[in-house]
């Protein structure tokens, strides 16, 4: 073979070489790539579990209440399945378990997780939610997949300071109910610079109580 020959069939041999060498590390970068992307673990969505509810009332009770939470609602669930409800407790309860949910943010999915509905008045809730996406929640961000670092509140005591019995008009229906009239103050595990009192009416519709007015 002519030292030209060899010298063509040195070129042939060196990039056929590097045409496989270069599609194995092709096949080898991408799998890398694929194989890494498979290995990054996804985050769990948040999913909130029912643990308890108190028939008929539509209260209930998810794994991500807080303490202080479930201590004032199993009052209350005991209260309403005696056989004599304690109708002022019952609405000190309401008062409470509103306050506690509305702000205690730091459990909330998002701005459109809206504590307190369960214990608003069924025919202002959506006006309630809006309200409260609009103010209170307006710059709570989003936690659906778990990954939220933003400083949140959670409050962790509450107290009832004052109790009166009044009438209260519901002016959508032109009628007065029998109220409570109630103020509270409360803490947080973490001063974040949010109300930490405020005066709640409950509404006695039906022998059921309904929160219609926080100020």
């Amino acid at each position: 073979m002519s030292k030209k020959n060899k010298k063509k069939n040195g070129l042939k041999i060196g990039l056929f070489t590097f045409i496989i060498i270069a599609v194995i590390s092709g096949i080898g970068y991408f799998s890398m790539q694929i194989l890494g992307t498979e290995k990054q673990p996804e985050e769990e969505p948040v999913v909130k579990k029912n643990e308890s509810e108190i028939e008929g009332y539509g209260i209930t009770l998810d794994d991500h209440d807080t303490d202080l939470y479930r201590s004032e609602y199993t009052l209350l669930k005991e209260n309403l399945e005696s056989d004599t409800i304690d109708f002022s407790a019952y609405a000190e309860s309401v008062a409470k378990l509103f306050i506690i949910d509305l702000y205690t943010i730091k459990n909330k999915t998002n701005k459109y997780d809206t504590g307190g509905v369960e214990f608003v008045e069924p025919s202002t809730v959506e006006n309630y939610k809006l309200n409260v996406e609009d103010t209170l929640y307006k710059y709570v961000e989003d936690n659906t997949n778990n990954t939220r670092t933003q400083s949140l509140p959670v409050v962790d005591s509450i107290e009832v300071t004052k109790k009166s019995e009044e009438k209260f008009k519901m002016e959508s229906e032109d009628k007065e109910y029998q109220a409570y009239k109630i103020t509270l103050t409360w803490t947080y595990s973490n001063d974040l610079g949010y109300d930490t009192k405020g005066e709640v009416i409950v509404i006695n519709k039906e022998n059921k109580l309904y929160v219609v007015e926080k100020n």
